[in-house]
């Protein structure tokens, strides 16, 4: 089965969102016609009503479409209602779950592919504090999402990809040189010991398309707001996995044409099951 994803990442909905490339990719999605939207955190900017509010209205629109798959990212935590409590962390996520449910590690299966969410945004957490300037933005990757994950990979058919979803990047961006997970390599043993094939991940505001460790496919879509790294345009990502290849291609926005246009294409052979390798 061949299985295709239009993979979002910080969209940013409130001051810093560009409602015009929105706009421009709400008219695209019957003709892009992909099986899942996968929009892996930061819908809004400061986790308020509105902002969870147009998001919302976002994703019920792609739903007329594809399945939609979404996550939190650390703009939609409330880490000031309990920045300093190791427990009883509920209240963070609050606003998030009002409007897009109790689930803040969803899964999905559709025919070809499972897709497993694992939670990264965590508020303001001593795990995620590596430098100062780490405040609240880092995510990390607690062993317990990642056995839950592996879990859910192991049972599942064989014949599925396992297609792991989460907010922070897993690999170090290009521009920023900065990893978006704190204890990154010990992240990246997880991740590659979960059984995934493919990552999909945002946070760093750049797009990218790469192998970790020869085995798992990262894709990591950039922001469709005005907070672009290095001036880029904006651009989400189109993953298209089938039996023998992952496929990523880039859709840069065209200012001056109001559109979003296919650019650049990454391919990546699946030589087997949960080994995938550029080429």
């Amino acid at each position: 089965m061949t299985v295709q994803i239009l993979q979002l990442g910080d969209l940013h909905f409130g001051g810093l969102a560009d409602i015009r490339q929105i706009e421009a990719l709400e008219r695209m999605l019957p003709d892009l016609r992909p099986d899942v939207v996968v929009i892996a955190g930061d819908v809004s900017q400061r986790a308020r009503h509105g902002e969870f509010q147009r998001a919302r209205a976002f994703v019920n629109l792609a739903a007329e479409t594809a399945k939609v798959f979404t996550m939190p990212g650390n703009h939609d935590v409330q880490w000031w209602r309990r920045p300093l409590l190791p427990i009883g962390k509920d209240a963070i996520y609050g606003k998030y779950r009002q409007y897009f449910g109790d689930d803040l590690t969803p899964t999905l299966e559709v025919p070809g592919a499972l897709f497993a969410s694992a939670l990264t945004s965590h508020g303001l957490s001593l795990a995620s504090v590596t430098e100062l300037r780490d405040f609240c933005v880092k995510g990390h990757l607690p062993r317990r999402e990642i056995e839950r994950v592996r879990d859910l990979f192991a049972r599942a058919p064989a014949d599925l990809a396992r297609v792991l979803v989460v907010h922070h990047n897993v690999l170090r961006g290009d521009i920023s040189q900065r990893m978006g997970l704190a204890r990154w390599r010990a992240a990246q043993r997880r991740i590659i010991d979960s059984g995934a094939d493919v990552v999909l991940c945002g946070h760093d505001h750049q797009e990218g398309a790469d192998v970790l460790e020869g085995r798992v496919v990262v894709s990591t879509t950039g922001t469709l707001s005005v907070r672009t790294r290095g001036g880029r345009p904006s651009c989400f990502n189109f993953v298209t996995i089938d039996p023998s290849a992952v496929q990523i291609t880039f859709f840069r926005w065209e200012g001056e044409r109001g559109r979003f246009q296919p650019s650049d294409t990454f391919a990546f052979a699946r030589e087997r099951q949960g080994v995938p390798v550029a080429v």
